[in-house]
């Protein structure tokens, strides 16, 4: 059977937060009088980064207890590690992905690129190492001009038959938080949502056409965008490209009836599970409970799908689930049929710093 994921979950391996530290100015850290590490950013009250972003061993518990057999970590890109200096960027990246993986566990990653210059061959040695495929900020695909700025890497990208996995970035004015008397629940429904919508919409006007074999899934349901398709519609937009196979909707902070809207608007067999563990804090079951919804398949047929594993494939018994390319993406359509239910998220407070 095809391995339960989750495809969105972050971490800060000690190896990262020990380079982060050697900076002069933010992003960096801070290690504290009690050994623990705090996160500085431009415009933001220091951030303490305890055992639930740094400890991967205990994590692993909890995603047995979930019935899940891997997580797949993001990038910090919220924060804007990838728009640094290109160099700093591509060191800084390199050492989270390693940092990561020396752990071990039941953990695979996404691979991120120097937003300022995002070469193949970046991406190339990210997948040697062992990357499911490649992590961008939303203002990747903000206009015409970052889709031309990215076009090598995604290129690159269909050529391995990897996915993109499209994530929010750094708020365009530097600060996560924007004003200083901003709520701190502000960034996720004001900025981030914002960011994925126009990616969306920009993948749906002229990047589909520019990438058609490449697979990509949008964080948090595009931003709201897999609700949108009636609207869409009145306008005249693709409504068929958003119900693409090759365009997939991740669950991250959304509830049973959000879930259950999203998968009567785009099919149940475009969302795909994900959590945004530890920023956000599911429920005990971990994995969305929606009416008409198997939160199996959604945790397997449909991350299969976007993963580009065959059905039914695993890694050997003790390996590192890693992803490999396949010739061709094979599955079964999860149930289209779904009724409205009560939301199940549990909101966690939003730091700004580590928020997705």
């Amino acid at each position: 059977m095809s391995l339960a994921t989750d495809l969105h979950q972050h971490a800060w391996p000690e190896s990262f937060l020990a380079a982060l530290s050697a900076r002069t100015d933010g992003p960096r850290t801070r290690r504290d009088a009690d050994g623990g590490w705090s996160l500085l950013l431009p415009g933001e009250p220091a951030c303490t980064l305890g055992e639930a972003e740094i400890d991967l061993h205990r994590r692993a518990g909890g995603l047995v207890a979930a019935g899940l057999d891997r997580a797949l970590l993001v990038p910090p890109l919220a924060i804007g590690i990838d728009g640094l200096p290109a160099d700093e960027a591509r060191a800084l990246l390199a050492t989270w992905q390693d940092g990561v993986r020396v752990q071990g566990g039941p953990f695979g990653v996404w691979a991120a690129v120097a937003a300022r210059d995002p070469r193949p061959s970046d991406l190339r040695a990210a997948l040697r190492r062992g990357a499911v495929g490649l992590a961008v900020p939303a203002a990747a695909l903000a206009d015409a001009d970052a889709l031309e700025h990215y076009g090598p890497v995604l290129e690159e990208l269909a050529r391995a038959d990897r996915p993109l996995f499209v994530h929010p970035g750094a708020p365009a004015g530097g600060a996560a938080t924007g004003r200083r008397d901003d709520a701190p629940w502000w960034p996720a429904i004001g900025d981030y949502t914002g960011q994925l919508l126009r990616a969306w919409a920009t993948w749906l006007d002229r990047g589909h056409r520019q990438h058609p074999t490449l697979r990509v899934a949008f964080a948090a349901l595009a931003g709201g965008g897999a609700l949108m398709l009636e609207r869409l519609a009145a306008r005249g937009g693709p409504v068929d490209l958003a119900r693409s196979a090759f365009v997939s909707y991740e669950t991250s902070s959304f509830g049973a009836r959000t879930l259950a809207a999203a998968a009567d608007a785009v099919g149940a067999d475009r969302l795909v599970f994900g959590s945004d563990r530890p920023v956000v804090a599911p429920v005990e079951g971990h994995v969305p409970q929606v009416p008409g919804l198997d939160p199996v398949r959604l945790s397997t047929v449909a991350a299969a799908r976007l993963l580009g594993e065959p059905l039914g494939a695993a890694p050997a018994p003790g390996a590192l689930p890693a992803v490999a390319p396949a010739p061709a993406v094979v599955g079964e359509a999860l149930s289209g049929a779904v009724a409205t239910g009560s939301s199940d998220a549990t909101p966690a407070p939003v730091n700004a710093a580590v928020a997705a």
